[in-house]
């Protein structure tokens, strides 16, 4: 069993590590703002099969770029609770 100090330290340290990638969703917003319909905000997010695909067909020709206005939130959301997740998992931590 992990002694109490150690398990501190060791959540500390998971929790500074998820907070040098989570994403923004202000900073998403804004790149939505300057390059929704080339999907910036998709690249941002990890999701580059989307993004190339509203790079490739200008955001489905304006229409999901409009679309992602409402999805932005969610999609930040799950990114950071997978990226959370993920960090806590390695170090054995339950996500809190």
């Amino acid at each position: 069993m992990i002694a109490p100090v150690n398990q501190m330290m060791m959540q500390m340290q998971a929790q500074s590590a998820y907070d040098d990638v989570k994403k923004s969703a202000g900073l998403a917003y804004v790149i939505w703002f300057f390059f929704g319909v080339f999907g910036g905000h998709r690249f941002y997010l990890g999701q580059g099969g989307l993004g190339a695909a509203m790079f490739l067909t200008l955001g489905g020709f304006g229409f999901w770029a409009l679309l992602d206005v409402a999805l932005i939130g969610g999609a930040v959301r799950a990114v950071n609770a997978r990226k959370k997740a993920e960090i806590f998992g390695r170090a054995g931590l339950p996500v809190l």
